[in-house]
């Protein structure tokens, strides 16, 4: 009996383990080192653009102070850049939207998140319609401020849809 239950126990473990073997080992298309370069080293994503720091200084316009972003160097490298970025649509006005890491609901505007959480769209065409929290994919020019306190910190320029 016992014998019995320890090679039922032993070939239950092998099925296991056989089952358990390394997935991707499995995959039906094998991912090399070309196919995520090519998809994602232009990419910027919502943790790389949160990896910021402030600092108080007085400006014109504020003379007791105001926070102004300190943009980490792998920011600075991509300014100018082509870059894709994914986020929430969130209307601005009738004309102007921006992209957000959080749908409108918890967005920067509502208190639930930082500037940092937020980009400045501008369309390579003007007229481009979106819907509140529509989740899209852009392509375009990545462009940083650090020194106007009343504009977005990052902005994405001549922006087109890649992905609704």
């Amino acid at each position: 009996m016992r014998k019995t239950f320890f090679i039922a126990s032993l070939i239950i473990s092998g099925f296991i383990l056989v089952s358990m073997g390394n997935p991707s080992a499995r995959s039906a298309m094998p991912v090399t080192n070309k196919t995520v370069n090519t998809v994602f080293s232009d990419t910027l994503n919502w943790k790389l653009l949160g990896q910021i720091k402030y600092l108080k200084k007085p400006s014109k316009d504020y003379p007791e102070g105001v926070m102004f972003p300190i943009i980490n160097p792998t920011l600075k490298a991509k300014n100018t850049k082509t870059i894709y970025m994914s986020g929430f649509i969130v209307p601005i006005d009738n004309k102007s939207y921006a992209l957000s890491k959080n749908v409108f609901a918890s967005c920067f505007f509502c208190g639930q998140a930082g500037p940092e959480t937020i980009m400045g769209i501008k369309f390579k065409n003007p007229g481009t319609k979106l819907k509140t929290d529509q989740y899209v994919t852009l392509q375009g020019t990545f462009r940083y401020n650090d020194s106007d306190v009343d504009d977005w910190i990052y902005h994405i320029e001549n922006a087109v849809i890649v992905s609704k």
